[in-house]
């Protein structure tokens, strides 16, 4: 077995340094340029103190809020719901003594995630692809995101130097971006993905396509308007407001409806996109491979295997292709620093498969599509259930109110 690939593990304190000396040419930004995010620190530790002080009090009213930030309603859990820190079934359950509206309201957005990773457990790079949209019939814009605007300024700051944005300031850019600027929403998409410490391609992709209207030909315009409710004041700061660009709803033509592809209507084997249910076991794991799909203490194999040593692999030849963020690796650095201060974890850079390819692992399922190539060629001994909200099966995915209505999405409690 191959051990070239090692490296050291991190420290708490030092996982800045660290990325920029083993993973910092492999970032957006160079290893000169890596820095961790101003507003989350990652690891199982934060995530803890998070959902501990969750208040969704007003959430209701105020989770839409932009500006000032102390007027935001936002939970803020995001990254850690995304690295599997904090699961949706946590987060479900955290909330249930909230008041009625606010516990509706959030529990509805956790139902919108389930859906999104339902949908990308289904399709894969499919969504990328099958439900390609054209944008609206405009001249695309040089430069949809101007800096000389007081609203975009705002939120492309917090977006590159904190990694995280309000749902609400996610709608404004996607729609700058494509409905009024005319750039296809697959590059907007990318840019969100190389900053946003909770990217991921389900959530991004959905949310992306709703906006420009995938499937219904009715995009998410933008415009003053909505700045001066989520944000009332910023206007008044910016050079720009005596000749606002966006003073007016978009001018521009829908693009066509696309027809959503059969799978994404019904799912002839629901049992391979949501994976096993129990744990499949066919032999004595000698470590625990964690996914950066699954990174927390309760994650499914390595809690079932307390005494094994945790196997975590950055992805070299997938890291050079998608040229993340150096905040987003510091985040999962400060996870696996974290980690480490509780149990083994050996680290390395390079190939999954080349690295782990012949060692009895156990791993938890990912509804991804890099995770069920690689466990292939991999084959685990231990593959233990992924921790759905609501398992997957076999109906329509077509829409967030489709699902919901066809009872999938359905959930008590």
């Amino acid at each position: 077995m191959r051990h070239t690939n090692q490296i050291p593990t991190p420290a708490p304190g030092e996982e800045v340094e660290w990325v920029r000396q083993h993973l910092g040419a492999l970032t957006a930004e160079g290893r000169d340029g890596v820095v961790a995010s101003t507003a989350f620190r990652g690891g199982q530790a934060a995530a803890d103190r998070a959902l501990a002080t969750l208040d969704i009090t007003g959430y209701a009213r105020a989770r839409n809020e932009v500006w000032p930030p102390q007027r935001r309603g936002a939970s803020r859990l995001s990254p850690y719901i995304r690295y599997g820190l904090i699961t949706l079934p946590d987060v479900w359950h955290a909330v249930a003594d909230a008041s009625s509206s606010d516990r509706t309201k959030y529990r509805d957005e956790l139902m919108w995630q389930e859906y999104a990773r339902h949908v990308y457990a289904r399709l894969g790079p499919e969504l990328g692809r099958s439900l390609r949209h054209e944008p609206p019939s405009v001249v695309p814009m040089a430069d949809p995101w101007n800096d000389d605007m007081a609203c975009m300024s705002l939120v492309t700051a917090e977006l590159e130097r904190d990694g995280w944005l309000v749902n609400q300031t996610r709608m404004w850019l996607a729609s700058q971006w494509t409905v009024r600027g005319g750039r296809d929403w697959r590059q907007g998409e990318d840019r969100f993905f190389t900053h946003l410490l909770d990217g991921s391609r389900a959530a991004n992709r959905v949310g992306w396509q709703w906006t420009v209207g995938t499937g219904t030909g009715k995009p998410y315009g933008f415009s003053r308007w909505q700045v001066r409710k989520r944000a009332p004041g910023l206007c008044g700061t910016c050079a720009l407001r005596h000749a606002c660009p966006v003073e007016d709803w978009p001018d521009a033509q829908p693009g066509p409806t696309v027809a959503p592809p059969e799978r994404l209507r019904h799912d002839r084997d629901p049992a391979t996109t949501a994976g096993p249910s129990t744990a499949r076991i066919s032999g004595d794991p000698d470590a625990v491979w964690l996914t950066f799909e699954s990174l927390g203490d309760a994650d499914p194999a390595l809690s079932a295997l307390s005494a094994l040593p945790a196997v975590v692999v950055f992805d070299v030849p997938l890291l050079a292709r998608l040229r993340l963020s150096g905040k987003r690796l510091v985040f999962l650095t400060e996870t696996i620093a974290d980690l480490a201060t509780r149990r083994v974890v050996e680290v390395y850079a390079g190939d999954p498969v080349e690295v782990l390819v012949g060692r009895p692992v156990a791993v938890t399922y990912a509804p991804v599509p890099g995770f069920g190539r690689r466990a292939r060629a991999i084959a685990p001994v231990q593959v233990h259930p992924w921790p759905w909200l609501i398992r997957p099966g076999s109906g329509s995915l077509a829409s967030f109110t489709a699902w919901r209505r066809s009872g999938e999405g359905g959930r008590s409690g």
